[in-house]
């Protein structure tokens, strides 16, 4: 593989953005530079991962500078397997914006293709310093989104964003300078082992993995969350959903792997924050009465889930916790999307003002039983693979309170998903407010029963079945990304060919 072509994972959306300043028109041709880039990076995904599914791992540096002066790109296949999905939520969430009419906004489509390129250098760099700059090229683009779109509270929603991320950034940044201050570097392949073997590296290392959490949105730092991604439009939700804190949660594995080299005594701290996660997210949940705020409790629950795997530290948990990570993306999007439509059409989320939906609309009343029953871990959906095999690594390993701790919140998760099920889209339709209503505007910016409701439209329902169609076929085709993920989780435990190929050694 020619190594030159990784940067292009960021040039090419960046070269979208930049050209969609200037083209005011027509509309197919502002959509096509919004879709392309995602269309494209899949393609470059697929292919990635053919290439680095037996344990390769390609590195550039940009520009062909030295170490130290250069941007180096590396690629494996844990980041393999997250360009293809960040490219596949990118694609599909566009496509419901383009349903809904969101991207008829000016800045819209520049927006989402900046924070994409953020994205993907965040994944691909090997660079502590370049992580935190492309992670802010991810953010900076997130707060005029979340200004932009959306109901009422999104600009107090979107204050508390920009300051916990400002903060976090700071954090972030403090953290690279004592890593640098310590070791001289921030290149990732000079700082293998480094937290293993310096008290200082450590010290910035934990530095920079708080502010990866508070990112994460790991509890008790968790807060932020719940109050900004349910006063966006949905569309962005969903697009937040599936790549903000999934980004910091692949950081927290790739510089636990590299720099702390998977150090056993700071594990303890990972398993008591990251059970405490899985618990209070889920309990968030039950007191909500929207769709969104539920989901996005839910959210914190499974990041939970995720990170425990990096917690285990042993091949199993790696694998579980990776194959957890990919199936939470699609399907938590799936279940924003899908609900988003309702939301959307009806104008409102909130469970008591909602009914009757899987007898009005049956299509996607599966599509989110289907996603709904993945997020619970039940057969065929990937979420089954992805909890037993998270439960299995823990009873593994003698961790029987955090196996308990899965199956208790697997199970309040269920009655969750039950409660938005048995509120939006079984039981009755809720009788008008009065006969004398206007007609639903489908604007998504106030409550509205009617005596007639609109029919959802298909466009706004194929993007949540594309990806509950995914995660069926995940878990019907377990293996496949139960390969991937072993052979991602065999290069964080063995970190040598990562080091070789970013060091060019």
């Amino acid at each position: 593989m020619n190594t030159a072509l990784l940067p292009l994972f960021v040039a090419v959306p960046l070269l979208a953005a930049g050209l969609l300043l200037f083209v005011r028109g027509p509309l197919w041709l502002r959509r096509a530079l919004l879709l392309g880039p995602s269309a494209a990076a899949m393609l470059a995904g697929s292919w990635l991962i053919w290439l680095t599914r037996d344990g390769t791992v390609f590195a550039h540096n940009v520009g062909l500078w030295q170490d130290g002066i250069a941007i180096p790109f590396v690629a494996d296949v844990f980041s393999a397997l997250m360009l293809w999905t960040t490219a596949l939520l990118a694609l599909v969430c566009s496509m419901f914006a383009i349903a809904t009419g969101d991207d008829r906004q000016t800045y819209f489509s520049p927006l989402v293709l900046v924070l994409t390129s953020g994205v993907s250098g965040a994944l691909l760099t090997g660079d502590i310093f370049n992580m935190f700059v492309f992670i802010e090229v991810m953010l900076l683009p997130s707060y005029g989104l979340l200004a932009m779109m959306g109901v009422l509270g999104r600009l107090k929603a979107g204050r508390i964003y920009v300051t916990v991320n400002l903060l976090t950034s700071t954090i972030f940044l403090a953290g690279v300078a004592l890593v640098y201050a310590a070791a001289g570097t921030v290149h990732l392949g000079e700082l293998a082992g480094a937290a293993k073997e310096s008290p200082m590296v450590a010290v910035g290392m934990g530095v920079i993995i708080l502010a990866l959490a508070i990112k994460a949105a790991v509890v008790p730092i968790h807060g932020w969350l719940a109050r900004t991604y349910p006063f966006t439009s949905p569309a962005i939700t969903a697009l937040f959903s599936g790549l903000h804190t999934k980004v910091a949660i692949y950081a927290i594995y790739r510089l636990y792997a590299l720099v702390f080299d998977g150090d056993a005594k700071f594990l303890w701290i990972g398993l008591v924050a990251f059970t405490l996660t899985m618990a209070i997210g889920v309990m968030g949940a039950v007191g909500e009465g929207t769709t969104r705020s539920i989901l996005v409790f839910h959210m914190i629950s499974q990041i939970g889930y995720i990170l425990l795997g990096v917690a285990l530290f042993t091949e199993l948990g790696l694998m579980a916790g990776i194959f957890y990570l990919i199936h939470h993306m699609i399907v938590k999007a799936s279940l924003f999307l899908s609900t988003g439509a309702i939301e959307h059409t009806y104008g409102t989320g909130e469970l008591d003002r909602l009914g009757g939906i899987a007898k009005r609309e049956p299509l996607l009343g599966l599509i989110f039983m289907g996603a709904a029953l993945s997020l619970a871990g039940l057969p065929p959906f990937s979420g089954f693979v992805a909890k037993l095999s998270l439960v299995i690594a823990a009873v593994d390993d003698a961790q029987w309170t955090v196996a308990a701790v899965m199956i208790a919140v697997s199970l309040i998760t269920l009655m969750s998903m039950l409660k938005i099920w048995g509120g939006v889209f079984w039981g009755k339709e809720p009788e008008p407010e009065g006969s004398d209503q206007a007609p639903v505007t489908a604007a998504g910016n106030g409550a509205v029963d009617t005596l007639t409701r609109p029919k959802i439209k298909m466009s706004l329902i194929v993007p949540g079945l594309i990806l509950t169609a995914t995660t069926l076929c995940i878990g019907l085709g377990a293996h496949v990304l139960l390969e991937l993920s072993a052979q991602a989780a065999a290069n964080l435990l063995d970190t040598s060919t990562y080091v070789e190929a970013v060091l060019g050694r």
